[in-house]
């Protein structure tokens, strides 16, 4: 997806509210004077003298088996070529952020300033005594390629470079995919090769290596086709000489079966693509502009399979299916390298994965009813949380395989549970969200727009087409704020007090739905000035999918409005609250947090349907434990009685449930000691991930000191059983805070549509 990025923004989300995009932090309490003595000295000399003794024990006492060295000197960055190591701190930090996402991996990027290819190999061969890993990164061509071979020879732990394998890889198992869609062989077709840097030598490499025949390649530069009668050919180009009498890129992609672009876009015309054999296999991978346009490729030609490095299209090259993956893999065995067999490893499991049952997560978070394996998915999505076990695993076992780990993984069952539990998989709940409201985007109408967060917000969805944002609010000082923070919204502004029509239309549909409550016209004319309620209107007619407001006001007075005009659903006596909270541990729904301040039965059992739904919305299978200060009858009072009955009623009412209680909340979250204290209970030999709390009090104090003081990120508060979407935001959200709730109401939008729709 190329999205538009601002000046201000970029620098702002890497200067605020700390410089840069990592810190450092201690993985052991430091909080007494022995803890200190033990983690410096004189307690660290023990671990030292271990390790003196067998250098080995290194893994065992350090950081080091989980630290890789994300290692550049600046020469080759992005598309912004030698802008020197400090301009490349940035990019090093967003890699090392990527490893710590997907993997679980820690990184210490370091940018040396070194262009000497032999001394910038002295001083990273120097460093291997520090990281288990070390991951090269915007070296260039044909600099890198001498770089990493010595590097390689010389050092006893993994070293790729990213930029070329990573690509290799990713676009090599798309290759074996479309190949078996299209019915050719690889060692059959003709390949054409536009750009000769570090990245397309690669992929030509590993493409060899998996049956390629060199004949077959024809691969061009910025001079045209590299002929074996060109002068000063370096050897890293000769390889890939070809004596055919071709010079231009047209003459070379004649009859060809696949186009490998890693170059500029817009190179490839429609008359060159007209001329390649049938069933042509086109990856255009320059970015943000491919080497043909996808949608020009697609109307061209009907019979192409295509991949490009966009997230905006099917079958997107994206190096983050690889590298933490990868390099997790070795870490685990403490590979010695990353050797070609690991690296074809990565490429069968990534081609095998993508002819896999795709879980329904993955579907809705890319917006489809069903992904399946053809021509438009020939390798996995970035955000399917299957990746890490499956390419990890496959690079580990070729490790060993091959000789090259230092220890081994005996039970392959147990390593992908670990792996899923130590990168929190789960932890992408918001990127997928965010993926599937951007294949349908939904107008969103947000009450309180004359904030300074909110435009930030608006132009943030607006930009990532998430949503269409639709503003209510004093339109004059709206558009003075727009101008003064340089946003550039160009979206609906609505007045209220402006819209005398409307208001009076909005009147007397309030009249007539609060009518046997005491409403007058006169009474729905006033309301329909105050933003809540003409926003809240706006849905209920259709003028509007969703509604979010409370960055200022209290929640009882925003919810009213949504609830005297739109409603509960249909089936349903009440509505309830619900915070997503996400730790090291892993990702924990907790209701009613907002709303209920004493629910009876009827009302738990609500809420407990309520929250049932809203978790399996989001991707997970409800574990769902009903909270006291009891356990199982174990005290006398209203709550266990209340919550026990409520649980009684649930079971009954929805069997394949999995929930239980009354219990408490420790020995709810401690899988272990509630399967050896209760075996009997439904809930043992599950992790608990849904909490129900027995009232307001209890719910609202639990989340909110998880918040300040549990080293936890909230989502929330999301409000479940409106029979329309109407989201309140935390008082004082950040503007991320309100764009991930932006995107929550557009899901849930679409949702609400589907089900009017069926």
């Amino acid at each position: 997806m190329s999205f538009k990025i601002r000046k201000k923004d970029a620098l702002d989300f890497h200067s605020e509210p700390t410089p840069g995009k990592i810190e450092v932090t201690p993985t052991k309490p430091l909080a007494t004077q022995h803890d200190l003595a033990l983690a410096y000295s004189p307690g660290v000399a023990v671990p030292c003298l271990e390790i003196a003794e067998d250098k080995e024990k290194v893994y065992k006492y350090t950081a080091k088996g989980n630290l890789v060295g994300v290692i550049s000197n600046g020469t080759a960055v992005l598309g912004l070529g030698n802008i020197g190591p400090e301009a490349s701190k940035p990019v090093m930090e967003g890699k090392g952020v990527l490893f710590k996402k997907f993997a679980g991996i820690d990184v210490f990027d370091i940018e040396i300033e070194e262009e000497d290819p032999d001394e910038f190999i002295k001083i990273v061969k120097s460093l291997e005594p520090t990281f288990g890993g070390i991951n090269l990164e915007d070296i260039k061509a044909p600099e890198s390629f001498k770089i990493e071979g010595e590097l390689r020879e010389q050092m006893n732990i993994p070293v790729m470079h990213d930029d070329q394998h990573g690509t290799a890889i990713i676009s090599s198992a798309a290759l074996l995919n479309a190949l078996e869609v299209v019915g050719k062989k690889i060692g059959e077709i003709k390949i054409v090769v536009n750009g000769a840097g570090g990245a397309a030598i690669a992929c030509t490499d590993l493409y060899v290596k998996m049956g390629a025949t060199r004949e077959n390649i024809v691969m061009l530069d910025s001079k045209g086709v590299i002929r074996k009668d060109r002068e000063k050919l370096d050897a890293m180009k000769g390889k890939y000489a070809t004596d055919r009498n071709i010079s231009t890129l047209p003459e070379a992609v004649k009859d060809a079966d696949m186009f490998l672009g890693l170059s500029m876009g817009n190179v490839l015309s429609p008359e060159d693509l007209l001329a390649m054999a049938k069933n042509p296999i086109v990856f255009a991978l320059a970015n943000p502009d491919p080497e043909i346009a996808y949608d020009l490729a697609m109307s061209t030609r009907d019979d192409i399979v295509m991949a490009t490095g966009r997230s905006d299209h099917p079958n997107q090259v994206n190096n983050v299916l690889g590298f933490p993956y990868i390099f997790r893999g070795a870490l685990d065995v403490r590979a010695t390298a990353i050797n070609e067999e690991m690296k074809l490893a990565a490429v069968t499991a990534l081609a095998e994965m993508t002819k896999l049952p795709v879980p329904e997560i993955v579907s809705k978070a890319y917006g489809e009813k069903t992904i399946k394996f053809g021509k438009d998915y020939l390798i996995p999505k970035p955000l399917d949380p299957r990746l890490i076990a499956n390419i990890s695993s496959a690079v580990a076992k070729a490790a060993m395989d091959s000789g090259v780990a230092k220890t081994n993984i005996d039970d392959w069952e147990e390593y992908k549970i670990e792996l899923e539990e130590r990168v929190g998989a789960e932890k992408r709940i918001i990127s997928r969200i965010i993926s599937a409201a951007k294949k349908n985007p939904k107008r969103i109408v947000f009450a309180e727009a004359d904030e300074e967060k909110i435009l930030k917000a608006a132009q943030l969805i607006a930009d990532e087409k998430v949503g269409i944002p639709i503003l209510l609010g004093n339109e004059k000082k709206i558009k003075r704020l727009i101008g003064e923070l340089n946003l550039d919204l160009d979206c609906t502004i609505i007045d209220p007090f402006y819209q005398e029509e409307k208001v009076g239309a909005f009147a007397k549909i309030y009249f007539e739905k609060r009518k046997r409550k005491g409403a007058t016209v006169q009474e729905g004319r006033h309301q329909m000035l105050d933003r809540n309620y003409y926003g809240a209107m706006m849905v209920e007619t259709g003028e509007a999918d969703a509604l979010i407001s409370g960055l200022n006001s209290d929640y009882p007075n925003t919810i009213r409005p949504a609830l005297q005009i739109i409603g509960v659903e249909e089936g349903l006596t009440r509505v309830a609250g619900m915070y997503i909270i996400r730790n090291k541990k892993g990702t924990f729904f907790l209701a009613d947090t907002t709303v209920n301040v004493n629910p009876d039965v009827e009302g738990l059992v609500n809420i407990i349907e309520l929250t049932h739904r809203a978790v399996k919305f989001f991707g997970f299978e409800p574990k769902m434990a009903m909270l006291s200060y009891s356990n199982f009858g174990s005290a006398k009072g209203d709550v266990p009685t209340k919550t026990a009955k409520a649980v009684q009623i649930a079971k009954e009412k929805w069997p394949e449930m999995i929930i239980d209680g009354d219990i408490q909340a420790n020995l709810a979250m401690n899988k272990k000691m509630l399967e050896k204290t209760y075996p009997f209970s439904d809930l043992a030999g599950h992790q608990v991930n849904t909490l129900i709390f027995p009232n307001l009090s209890s719910g609202n104090i639990a989340y909110k000191l998880l918040m300040e003081i549990g080293a936890s990120e909230a989502i929330g508060p999301i409000l479940m059983g409106m029979q329309k979407p109407v989201h309140v935001l935390q008082a004082g959200s950040s503007v991320r805070e309100i764009y991930n709730m932006a995107a929550i109401a557009v899901v849930d939008a679409q949702a609400t549509a589907n089900k009017k729709n069926k």
